[in-house]
């Protein structure tokens, strides 16, 4: 390990996270009973300009008002290239924030967009004597906020975790996609003809690359990485495909935007049970191997040593927070 230690943020379960537009209150009390383990509040991209203040107040109202039992809750701020941004920031920390566990930034692209909320909110919480410090979440969804992932990840004690926002992505980098979080038949590779002249076509995952870029520089700096949207709620093995991507690479979790996404989300992003149980074989193994002197040993035919005991105490600690 590198001689400069990673500070953690804080450990929430963040399986699935549950988008709620602001403007729509009647979807309130149904997110609260689901068993989505964050819910954000959205006052952006789900909310027409005509209807922010009112979305505005209907958060708030919830926030104070509403049981959420324990319930990881989250309010996405509009831009901050929006006017709209500073009175979200006042108006719902001000006024709902000591139930407020999270602030979702949008398209964030540099350390001082960071910074600037940072500022703000310190501010608020100073004055109106909150003890609980409210974290942050970022989208990454610009090319400006790829290329600035690293300094973002870092600007800040409050952030907790980072987001693939692939639609705004896709629009800043201009892909040639309309589809939210989805496969595209042109990201393909063509075979050199077969025996028979036949050539097969092997579909690729066009987000790859800025996916796994986002998670390294989340894990770099103690902070959760987790996929965003897949906009076709009607096609669930697609969804639980693109999730099982994003758990390969490293993400913890993955937004729903439909009540039908949660359970899929959940199944995805938490430990099988024999995912579970091998993992404390591994650590059962290992310290067997340590208490005979050994920095590794043979399991079930394959090679484990104190990597192995790493990555063991990751699916434990994740089984320990769902069972908690």
């Amino acid at each position: 390990m590198s001689f400069h230690p990673i500070e953690q943020a804080r450990a929430r379960l963040n399986r699935s996270e549950l988008a709620v537009p602001g403007s729509q209150p009647q979807m309130f009390q149904k997110a609260a009973e689901s068993d989505v383990d964050v819910i954000f509040l959205d006052l952006e991209d789900a909310v027409a300009p005509d209807e922010k203040a009112q979305a505005r107040k209907n958060i708030i109202k919830a926030l104070n008002e509403m049981d959420w039992g324990k319930k990881t809750l989250s309010v996405r701020i509009n831009g901050l290239d929006t006017h709209y941004m500073y009175r979200d920031v006042v108006d719902v920390v001000e006024q709902a924030g000591e139930r407020l566990d999270l602030i979702m930034i949008p398209k964030v692209g540099t350390a001082a967009d960071v910074y600037a909320v940072d500022m703000m909110v310190t501010q608020i919480e100073d004055a109106k004597g909150y003890k609980k410090r409210i974290g942050f979440e970022h989208i990454i969804e610009t090319a400006l906020g790829m290329q600035n992932v690293a300094a973002i990840a870092g600007a800040s004690k409050r952030n907790e975790s980072l987001h693939f926002g692939v639609a705004d992505y896709a629009a800043s980098t201009r892909a040639r996609t309309t589809v939210i979080g989805g496969v595209n038949e042109h990201y393909s590779v063509l075979t050199d003809p077969l025996a028979d002249g036949s050539r097969q076509i092997h579909w690729g995952d066009m987000w790859h690359h800025a996916l796994a870029t986002m998670v390294v520089a989340a894990r770099a700096n103690g902070l959760r990485p987790i996929d965003g949207p897949f906009g076709n709620f009607q096609d669930p093995d697609g969804y639980k495909a693109a999730a099982y991507r994003a758990a390969v690479l490293g993400c913890e979790g993955k937004w729903a935007i439909h009540p039908s996404q949660i359970a899929l989300a959940n199944e995805v992003m938490s430990p099988s049970a024999a995912e579970i149980e091998r993992a404390q074989k591994i650590l059962k193994a290992m310290a067997e191997a340590e208490a005979a002197g050994k920095g590794a040993v043979s399991l079930d035919g394959r090679l484990i040593d104190y990597a192995s005991i790493r990555q063991a105490e990751v699916l434990v600690e994740k089984a320990r927070q769902i069972a908690a």
